[in-house]
């Protein structure tokens, strides 16, 4: 499915401008990713499902609210940051990686979309010295070695529902992983929200801070 139907399936409050920026995003993928790859090819026609979709699951657990601050840690391509931003145009997304040429990308598909609410930088996940709300990112590392890169990044007061914490979308059997990383975390499966195959072995791991 390369139309942005699915996102309107699960997201039927969206406004017109957003649907309109979900829509305008297979085109600046499909142009961007023959030039710098951060899509697998044979992924680019799941676009919607893969990513865009994948990164939305995020909201199904989570709704971030006006002011917040969320740092996406090895966004890649811009996700789960840019689909995110879309859907929650007042919350503040800070989009890093540490590959200059994909940071390029979510540079420039963030300004085709006039999302005035996205940073993009240049930089280890260490290197930032802002506070944040919420850390998301989409199986970069395992968690024992994705902690202490964002240790000490959150904001003491909070605002949200639940407290803030990492948001992390990861796949497959997580019982060793969260085990090795010593880390209080929460499972919640994709397959809740989405009823896609694609979604029956997906997570948002949540751990509190």
């Amino acid at each position: 499915m390369v139309n942005p139907d699915l996102i309107l399936k699960y997201f039927p409050n969206i406004s017109e401008l957003q649907l309109e920026q979900f829509a305008e995003l297979y085109d600046l993928y499909s142009f961007w990713n023959a030039q710098i790859n951060v899509i697998s090819r044979k992924d680019i026609d799941e676009l919607y499902e893969r990513h865009i979709l994948h990164s939305l699951g995020i909201a199904k657990f989570c709704t971030f609210k006006p002011g917040e601050k969320v740092l996406d840690v090895g966004t890649g391509g811009g996700f789960p940051g840019i689909p995110l931003a879309i859907l929650f145009p007042e919350t503040y997304f800070h989009l890093v990686d540490s590959i200059g040429k994909k940071i390029k990308v979510v540079t420039e598909v963030a300004a085709s979309l006039g999302l005035t609410n996205v940073k993009a930088s240049h930089l280890r996940a260490e290197q930032v010295n802002e506070k944040y709300n919420f850390v998301v990112s989409r199986a970069v590392t395992r968690l024992v070695d994705f902690y202490p890169w964002i240790r000490g990044k959150f904001a003491k007061e909070h605002i949200n529902a639940i407290p803030n914490g990492i948001l992390y979308l990861k796949g497959g059997d997580l019982t060793e992983e969260i085990k090795e990383s010593k880390l209080k975390a929460e499972l919640h499966p994709l397959s809740a929200y989405f009823e896609e195959d694609f979604f029956e072995t997906k997570f948002v791991v949540y751990i509190p801070q």
